[in-house]
């Protein structure tokens, strides 16, 4: 039993040790490692020198290593969790708070809640999620409201439900959150009219739908029905309009810009998203052509540089293909990366603006 007990601490430590190795933030907190020739403990993730495994020895905690007889490092908040974990906490503390309020708490309010400045809070509130704290609980009062809607309570209900003062507060701004009046959301879409034609280009099938806004989806796929239902799916009650001669003329124009994007696409878009996502989008359709940016570097060009996650999100969101150039972000180290219709169209747009 000794046997098997100093087995299991041995690869304990040896899991420990490659943590220290890779510096690995997500261990901190777990364990702290002390240096023998200093007298130092530290984080998992401390900056130090990384120090001769032989030299090592590993607590459950700082008062452990303390009672040892080891000082805690400067360097690494004395062997406490890392600030980058600390500050990921009250992002998440905060973000708890301002989903729970029914009225939306002050700046001041939810930095005192979390133990920050409200000048600090709100910089790195923003780093974290891409969205200010006021846009973040403004995003999700919209969801709530989305979800009160399709859950069918009353438009109003749904409305005062969600936290907004009042219904005519959210009717100011109810297109841009969803897209359509709440009561043509509520139902599905009903009422709501869609033209779409389904094409070949030279991606595989292509289907593009309009509404009165502008095109609101350009879906690239190999099975031309697939790309129907997912459009239905998206608009399950509005009502879908083929076989026009004018909209299919226009089709015609997208597949030719599809096929030669340097042509430039000069027709209004009907673009549907979050707040944050509206972001994204935006810094996407102001990639040159030709041109390629890292998840990170999109992140840091909307101002929310550790946002690199939901920048990914936002990508794979994306409705309007080509249209909004996600084919445009790759991976940090050049690698294509995901990308919703396929590697291989995401291969083929990038080599033929590069060939432009």
């Amino acid at each position: 039993m000794k046997y098997e007990h100093n087995q299991t601490t041995a690869k304990q430590d040896e899991r420990r040790w490659q943590a220290v190795v890779d510096r690995d933030s997500q261990a901190d907190g777990a364990f702290v490692y002390a240096v023998k020739t200093t007298g130092i403990y530290c984080a998992p993730a401390c900056p130090s020198r990384i120090p001769n495994r032989q030299n090592v020895e590993f607590f459950s905690d700082g008062s452990q290593a303390e009672a040892a007889g080891y000082r805690p490092c400067k360097r690494c908040r004395q062997g406490r969790i890392s600030l980058h974990q600390q500050q990921s906490e009250q992002v998440a503390q905060a973000c708890r708070l301002l989903e729970s309020s029914e009225k939306t708490p002050t700046l001041a309010q939810v930095a005192e809640q979390v133990g920050m400045s409200a000048f600090h809070f709100h910089r790195v509130f923003k780093s974290f999620t891409g969205l200010t704290p006021r846009a973040y609980a403004l995003a999700k009062r919209q969801q709530r409201v989305r979800e009160n809607l399709t859950d069918q309570q009353s438009v109003t209900t749904s409305i005062l439900a969600a936290g907004y003062a009042s219904s005519g507060t959210f009717y100011a701004s109810s297109p841009a959150t969803l897209g359509m009046t709440p009561r043509a959301f509520r139902a599905g879409g009903q009422g709501m009219a869609v033209w779409f034609a389904v094409g070949r280009c030279s991606l595989g099938d292509i289907l593009v739908a309009e509404s009165s806004r502008g095109i609101c989806a350009i879906l690239l796929g190999d099975d031309a029905q697939a790309l129907v239902e997912s459009l239905q799916d998206t608009f399950p009650h509005a009502q879908l309009l083929a076989n026009n001669a004018d909209f299919e003329q226009r089709i015609a124009i997208i597949v030719g810009w599809v096929d030669d994007p340097e042509s430039g696409l000069d027709l209004p878009l009907d673009i549907r998203g979050t707040a944050f996502q509206q972001r994204v989008w935006q810094a996407l359709q102001e990639i040159p052509l030709g041109t390629r940016l890292s998840y990170a570097e999109v992140a840091a060009k909307i101002g929310s540089p550790k946002a690199v996650r939901a920048v990914a999100s936002a990508c794979a969101a994306n409705l309007l293909a080509v249209a909004i150039p996600c084919h445009r972000v790759v991976k940090s180290n050049g690698a294509l990366g995901g990308y919703r219709w396929g590697i291989a169209r995401k291969k083929i747009l990038l080599e033929r603006e590069e060939k432009n």
